[in-house]
């Protein structure tokens, strides 16, 4: 972890390519998409995955072709929702520790150039549902509404998270609509585990910023929390493992993936009693090893196609 010349703690990862390799004019802009944090990208896009291969798989070509497809999407939407994230926060950005570098609240970009980048970022986005039928299209769409009010939700509420949940996981119910014109109850037994899930590792990305938020006077369920963390985070897990279980017996998915779902279980005992609450480079770390827990989810939908 370092440290730039306007805060202590901050998650900016100072050795990645988009801040090495990229023109010095061009590296605000990565920022403000997050290139440098590629973990939200990887919590955008699994969940589309699982819904993927819950309704393509067997038919393992196709399933790759969607799977490029909706990183491509990922990467162009996270980017997108990060900027127009940064812009409505600028001012409470400028406040926080961790946040205070950022482009927007230390100068380094316009608030004008902030919405373009963030609309050229939508266009990708926007050309990416040209594929999708008409269903899927109004689908994805919906989740727009969730997107735009998100980052007021932390001046209204201690409970952002359940927003963000909402918005972060709804390519859950995208990507199966995309593959298959419809939904099913399975998808939405997936996409009500994602909420949950986003309630434990967003939490503990919330927990950077327990002191700060608390000054400053926004909420989340890091302070919410904050009396038991981790029988709250405990609460969301066993939600979550349930939610997924539910999800593959409706999807009648072979023994694979009810053995998978056991390391998921796992890995959730080990970051919740391993967690170090007022430890931001420990919340940080925890953080980003939730990236494992989409991939295994991944890994036992498509196993859970496999004969046993």
């Amino acid at each position: 972890m370092t440290a730039d010349r306007t805060t202590g703690f901050t998650d900016i990862d100072q050795q990645h390519w988009s801040l090495r390799y990229l023109p010095p004019w061009a590296r605000p802009y990565g920022r403000l998409a997050r290139w440098d944090r590629p973990i939200g990208i990887w919590l955008l896009m699994l969940p589309c995955w699982w819904s993927l291969a819950l309704g393509a798989a067997p038919e393992w070509g196709r399933l790759a072709g969607w799977m490029a497809l909706f990183a491509l999407g990922a990467l162009a939407m996270r980017g997108a929702g990060c900027t127009w994230n940064d812009i409505v926060d600028r001012k409470v950005d400028a406040r926080v520790e961790r946040t205070r570098g950022r482009p927007l609240p230390s100068g380094e970009v316009t608030l004008r150039n902030a919405l373009i980048w963030m609309v050229l970022q939508s266009l990708v986005g926007v050309a990416i549902l040209f594929k999708f039928n008409k269903f899927a299209g109004g689908v994805a769409l919906a989740s727009l509404i969730l997107v735009a009010i998100y980052p007021t939700m932390k001046r209204l509420t201690s409970w952002p998270q359940v927003v963000l949940g909402l918005a972060f996981n709804w390519g859950a119910l995208v990507g199966y609509a995309a593959v298959t014109g419809a939904l099913s109850w399975a998808t939405l037994a997936l996409y009500a585990g994602g909420v949950a899930w986003t309630m434990i590792y967003d939490t503990i990305y919330a927990m950077q910023d327990q002191r700060d938020d608390a000054v400053i006077g926004v909420g989340s369920t890091a302070q919410r929390f904050a009396a038991a963390p981790r029988r709250w985070l405990t609460l969301f897990a066993v939600l979550a493992l349930a939610a997924w279980a539910l999800a593959g017996q409706l999807a009648s998915l072979g023994p694979y993936y009810f053995a998978i779902l056991l390391a998921i279980a796992l890995h959730f005992g080990w970051q919740i009693a391993f967690l170090k609450p007022h430890d931001q480079v420990d919340c940080l770390a925890k953080f980003k090893a939730n990236a494992w827990i989409g991939v295994l989810l991944t890994t036992a939908v498509i196993a859970g196609h496999l004969p046993s």
